[in-house]
């Protein structure tokens, strides 16, 4: 009998196929006392570099696949092999207490896990225990001579069924035989569902207990678009599901055929859509979806893929490769963002109680102008080769923008001085994340030359929220009055001074806030590369006199996120 499961959307998309359970291995064992450390310890060295090997190769595959910004979990796996403090702690317990190496690895990373689950002020040192555990699973499969799970020797159509799905397993899905994947657990921010996102697998997660519904042969139906899934599905719901595919498929083709096409709404209103990077090597994404210009090119990536600050030559080289690329098109450069949940290993940043609010992005920049200058001066020779505009992450006063210019101003001053060619036409930007930005937001618009609106943080410290606690996640709200108050303030205020208004954050792509953004006259609209084409599709079925009617009851009737999801759906005939 058919079993139906409702899960997280976490990756667009609709497939039928058997099911592969991702089943786990049993790694038991018993606590011994050994007589010769000296062999556990070899066994260790042995198990760290099998894994090492292992992990090298599941990095150059997740590297092209899907993007050297997606593949950095496991260079933080191979770290975590290579930390003198992680191993030697095990190596120590081996030699003093005499135990085997299977047991002194599970209590030297319980240990590990336990410290970093409890850094609930500091999300990014909390992810790093689920990294731990994923190398210590691994570790200890050598150990026992045991085999993990390798989704890559999947050679037929498939539906993946995990708990969870590790960003190792993720990373060895081959989208020619995996069709989705459904799990346990999970949301649509966590490493498999980003990964899955980019590799354009459809899946759903937070099912809760798939895997005790579906058995390995199972014929499974997945819907990406909605959540569902069902388990041995009737052949009237089979042909419903192989229905929906195609019709997505469908719209999908419909969707590529606006790749050269303008950004245009039903009343013939044009807006920008661009996409957002993490490297260079996300142009390719960008280019294929017919993005109008980079929205959003995160520069910390630079800093955190290197072993040290990279020089100014190697920054002028990624971003002229970018603005010459892109060129005409308009490319919008954040400045160094790294603090908060963003670590270098070679630039040691203070212990903070709340690290989300304190010594991050302008504010180091600002303090390390070494480090900023280094930045601002190849930003500027790399102007040379293209449209670039410059923006500065996490503003709260006009004196921090001030200061930002200023530097920018006389380092400008000295490369034309030097004879280096420039760009004349820099605009210069602030995001607007701080709601202290968004409420001034009339005076900054005097002074800068766009806004850039990133809604993650703007939310979060505006409902003083952690959306990474899943105890307060349901306050992250971007449909609520208060903050659609506060985006339409900005854009006002920009408009008034003749200044244009952008969003680079996760709303800008979401078929219910887009709606409500051009109502509302947002101009420029910063996405993922893959979702460029679908808001483009949405865009041209829009009319911004229709939406700026909707808008008046979103901000000034509704009282309630839902009611304002519900508000567009039933405006725009969304499901």
């Amino acid at each position: 009998m058919a079993e139906h499961l409702k899960g997280i959307a976490a990756s667009d998309g609709i497939a039928t196929a058997k099911a592969y359970l991702l089943v786990q291995p049993d790694l038991s064992f018993q606590k011994k006392t050994v007589d010769d450390p000296s062999k556990e310890i070899d066994r260790l060295k042995q198990s760290l570099d099998q894994s090492n090997d292992e992990l090298k190769v599941i990095l150059a595959k997740a590297a092209e696949s899907l993007g050297e910004e997606e593949a950095q979990v496991f260079d933080a796996h191979m770290m975590i092999l290579a930390d003198p403090d992680f191993t030697g702690q095990v190596e120590t317990k081996i030699k003093d207490e005499k135990v085997n190496a299977e047991q002194a690895l599970k209590e030297v990373s319980e240990f590990f896990i336990k410290t970093f689950e409890g850094m609930t002020d500091n999300p990014y040192m909390q992810e790093r225990a689920a990294d731990v555990r994923d190398v210590t699973k691994r570790i200890m499969a050598h150990l026992l001579g045991r085999n993990l799970p390798n989704p890559a020797l999947i050679d037929e159509e498939v539906v993946v069924v995990a708990h969870d799905l590790t960003p190792s397993d993720t990373a060895q899905l081959n989208k020619k035989y995996v069709k989705a994947f459904v799990t346990d657990i999970g949301g649509r921010t966590a490493h498999s569902a980003i990964m899955a996102r980019s590799l354009e697998i459809p899946a759903v997660v937070g099912t809760d207990d798939i895997t005790k519904k579906a058995n390995n042969g199972d014929l499974i139906s997945v819907d990406g678009l909605t959540g569902e899934v069902v388990v041995d599905p009737t052949d009237d719901e089979v042909a419903k599901f192989k229905q929906d595919a195609e019709a997505f498929a469908k719209q999908k083709a419909e969707w590529a055929l606006l790749k050269t096409a303008k950004s245009i709404t039903a009343d013939g209103k044009h807006f920008d859509v661009a996409a957002n990077i993490g490297t260079p090597k996300d142009l390719d994404g960008v280019l294929a979806n017919g993005a109008e210009g980079i929205g959003l090119y995160r520069t910390e990536f630079l800093y955190m893929d290197s072993a040290e600050l990279p020089t100014e030559d190697d920054q002028f080289e990624a971003y002229k490769k970018v603005v010459e690329t892109m060129s005409p098109k308009p490319v919008v450069v954040r400045t160094m963002d790294i603090g908060g949940d963003k670590h270098l290993p070679y630039l040691p940043l203070p212990e903070e109680q709340n690290p989300f609010l304190g010594y991050r992005a302008i504010r180091i920049s600002l303090d390390r102008q070494d480090i900023f200058r280094t930045q601002l001066r190849a930003l500027l020779r790399a102007s040379a080769f293209g449209n670039l505009r410059i923006m500065f992450p996490m503003i709260a006063t006009i004196a921090e923008f001030k200061q930002a210019k200023q530097i920018f101003t006389e380092e400008k001053d000295k490369l034309v001085k030097d004879g280096v060619k420039v760009s004349d036409d820099i605009q210069l930007g602030i995001m607007i994340e701080i709601p202290a930005a968004a409420v001034l937001a009339d005076q900054f618009a005097k002074y800068v030359d766009f806004f850039s609106i990133g809604t993650n943080d703007l939310i979060q410290y505006s409902m003083a929220a952690d959306r990474g606690n899943e105890h307060v996640s349901y306050l992250y709200q971007p449909y609520n009055p208060s903050i659609l108050r506060l985006i339409k303030h900005v854009i006002d205020s920009a408009h008034k001074e003749g200044k244009w208004a952008g969003m680079c954050g996760e709303a800008a792509g979401d078929p219910i806030m887009v709606p409500l953004l051009l109502g509302m006259g947002l101009d420029e609209y910063s996405m993922s590369a893959t979702s460029v084409l679908k808001v483009r599709s949405l865009m041209k079925k829009l009319s911004t006199a229709d939406m700026a009617k909707m808008d008046e009851i979103a901000l000034n009737q509704n009282i309630t996120n839902d009611e304002n999801a519900d508000l567009v759906k039933k405006t725009t005939g969304q499901k």
